[in-house]
């Protein structure tokens, strides 16, 4: 079969005839890939960048890519999350990591849609236990999973939804997915954090969801530094860290704020969690795709030209899709 094989970390992946999988054990099932998406964690994966990979001198080839759209051996059509890599015509894939996708939803935004939900829905769930009513912040808002959060924060019944970006007409598009307020992040430090307390003063954050990290969310934590009174508490959740991995966090800036600081990604969820989100939180999200209530914008292109698009730049919130001939 043809598959995109990463054979060193860090060269981009070759367009190659590789074995086809073999399903190892009754918890696996073979499933001929129609569509997957390229995302970050993908990328870092192949890369050994990402913190869920083990590296070395004699790391193997691997076929790139996490999950994906297909068909199993009864035509039935699912998402699934991958053994083996899914980024080839065939996968090996887990039979209780899998979702029935709806008739209506094509396969480029069926493939693209999970990694938006899984990043921003799990925050918003479980993580930041949003309640409807909540006052939300998306810092990051302008990339994929960043869209998806805006809307499926009001979706989850959010009052207000705060969304910060850099690019302006971007953000600008965040209105028209359901934003309320658009906050630039390509400002001076002391002019962010004006905004973000004036914004916190007169409807106080419930919820902020982070995909930067670095010095935006270094100027976010900045803006909710109280003065010995009493505060509002805030739920501050790590999603992402485009902007930089580290930031700096006074001890002072810590204690002065009723803050719940915490994570989600691969390692941070409870198998429950995890278990909802297969039996719960995809399908529902999925069907709102199907009733046109979640959008997503994807590019998509054949397998057979992995090599010359994998490194070109997909601006504007849309999502790389690899599809399977």
């Amino acid at each position: 079969m043809k598959a995109a094989l990463m054979n060193q970390l860090g060269e981009g992946p070759r367009y190659v005839e590789v074995p086809d999988p073999v399903v190892s054990n009754e918890n696996e099932v073979l499933m001929t890939v129609k569509a997957a998406a390229i995302k970050q964690i993908d990328r870092g994966r192949a890369s050994g960048k990402h913190y869920s990979v083990e590296t070395g001198p004699a790391s193997p080839a691997r076929i790139i890519g996490g999950d994906g759209v297909g068909l199993l051996a009864d035509g039935t059509r699912v998402y699934a999350i991958g053994i083996s890599g899914m980024v080839a015509q065939q996968a090996v894939v887990a039979k209780d990591r899998m979702v029935v996708v709806p008739d209506g939803l094509d396969d480029a935004t069926a493939a693209a849609l999970p990694n938006g939900i899984i990043g921003a829905a799990m925050a918003l769930r479980f993580r930041a236990g949003m309640q409807p009513g909540d006052v939300v912040l998306i810092n990051g808002a302008t990339g994929f999973t960043g869209r998806v959060a805006v809307q499926i924060a009001k979706q989850y019944g959010a009052k207000k939804v705060i969304a910060t970006g850099r690019n302006p007409d971007s953000l600008q598009a965040l209105l028209r997915l359901g934003a309320d307020e658009v906050i630039s992040v390509d400002q001076n430090e002391e002019d962010f954090v004006a905004q973000i307390r004036a914004i916190h003063k007169a409807t106080p954050l419930d919820v902020i969801i982070d995909y930067l990290w670095g010095h935006s969310a270094e100027w976010l934590l900045a803006s909710l530094k109280g003065k010995g009174a009493f505060t509002h508490p805030v739920r501050f959740v790590s999603v992402g860290s485009v902007a930089g991995e580290t930031l700096q966090l006074s001890a002072e800036n810590l204690r002065s704020v009723n803050l719940q600081l915490s994570g989600s990604g691969l390692g941070s969820w409870t198998r429950q969690e995890v278990s909802q989100l297969f039996s719960e939180i995809l399908p529902d999200l999925f069907q709102l795709a199907v009733e046109g209530k979640l959008k997503v914008d994807t590019v998509a292109v054949d397998l057979a030209q992995i090599e010359s698009i994998y490194d070109a730049p997909i601006t504007n919130g849309k999502r790389l899709v690899i599809t399977m001939k």
